[in-house]
């Protein structure tokens, strides 16, 4: 017992470590967002992305004040290239959101699961070409899995490719970015809520004040707190990812993301019962299985360490 404890601690401490539990985390709340967006499906996506905004930087400022991070979120305000970066990806992550809520509320819910699982793949050729990340054999074989996956998406999906496309390639800028920023998880996400709060205030008060439409927030007292409750959940995956892309290959992070649009996959099929045309059926056939063949190559690599 003795000599099994601290392997055990060490094992904890390694899972924790190489940014595995923030990345698990991250991807199973993005996973069961769209049971969250189901309580929003009434608000207008243009004002919600604005309220989501609105709300996720008090919860930021909450957390800097309770681990004491203000130095931090003011080093990087002082730092113009830090700055410059955080403008990048804060523009980046909102686009993400926008499409990404329009598209659930639109119905489009294996478009948005497509999209992510689109992401992985851009995830490894980004980790390659900026990051000089190196894959094997069975990793490029499985990003060419992924490759066929979307060429078998474009012919038979045309109508909502851009939906796709537009999630990937904005949330996979989006990590990359945040991975070569040299600023910790919670002062990004602090300072790039400030600076999507102007544009986010502009948003609310533009479509309300439209005519016919009247403002979600203060309505109704349920609607009012899920409301409230987006900037949480906006928050914390955010900050688990930036945590996980800082301390783990963006290639290996990129496959892991694969769990989330899997559970967006069953809750199509399942709670807003979807029905999948054949050229989706394949692609997501084709992408499973470039999952089992990345997810064995990593397994393999993992066990012959731990053998020597």
């Amino acid at each position: 017992m003795a000599v099994q404890e601290p392997t055990k601690k060490n094992g904890l401490k390694r899972f924790e470590q190489n940014g595995l539990a923030p990345a698990l985390g991250a991807y199973t709340i993005w996973g069961f967002l769209p049971l969250y967006l189901i309580l929003v499906e009434s608000i207008h996506p243009t004002e919600f992305v604005g309220w989501r905004i609105i709300w996720t930087l008090p919860f930021c400022i909450i957390i800097v004040i309770f681990r004491k991070q203000f130095e931090e979120v003011s080093a990087a305000l002082m730092n113009p290239k830090a700055m410059a970066t955080l403008c990048a990806s804060s523009a980046f992550i909102a686009l993400n959101w926008f499409v990404y809520v329009w598209a659930v509320q639109s119905g489009e819910i294996y478009a948005a699961s497509l999209g992510y699982y689109i992401n992985p793949l851009l995830n490894v050729l980004l980790g390659t070409i900026f990051l000089k990340e190196k894959l094997s054999k069975k990793q490029w074989m499985a990003v060419g899995l992924a490759t066929l996956a979307i060429l078998v998406l474009v012919a038979g999906a045309v109508s909502t490719l851009w939906i796709s496309l537009t999630l990937a390639v904005s949330f996979s800028t989006y990590g990359l970015i945040r991975k070569k920023t040299p600023v910790g998880s919670l002062p990004g996400l602090t300072i790039e809520s400030g600076i999507l709060l102007p544009m986010s205030v502009f948003l609310v008060w533009w479509y309300s004040s439209s005519p016919g439409n009247d403002m979600a927030f203060g309505q109704d007292l349920f609607l009012s707190l899920v409301i409230i409750a987006g900037g949480l959940i906006t928050a914390v995956p955010l900050l688990l990812f930036a945590d996980a892309a800082r301390k783990m290959d963006y290639s290996t992070l990129g496959f892991i993301q694969f769990l989330a649009p899997s559970i967006v996959f069953l809750l199509g099929l399942t709670v807003f019962q979807k029905e999948l045309v054949f050229s989706q059926m394949i692609s997501f056939g084709l992408i499973w299985s470039a999952i089992a063949i990345f997810i064995s190559d990593l397994s393999q690599k993992r066990r012959e360490p731990a053998s020597a």
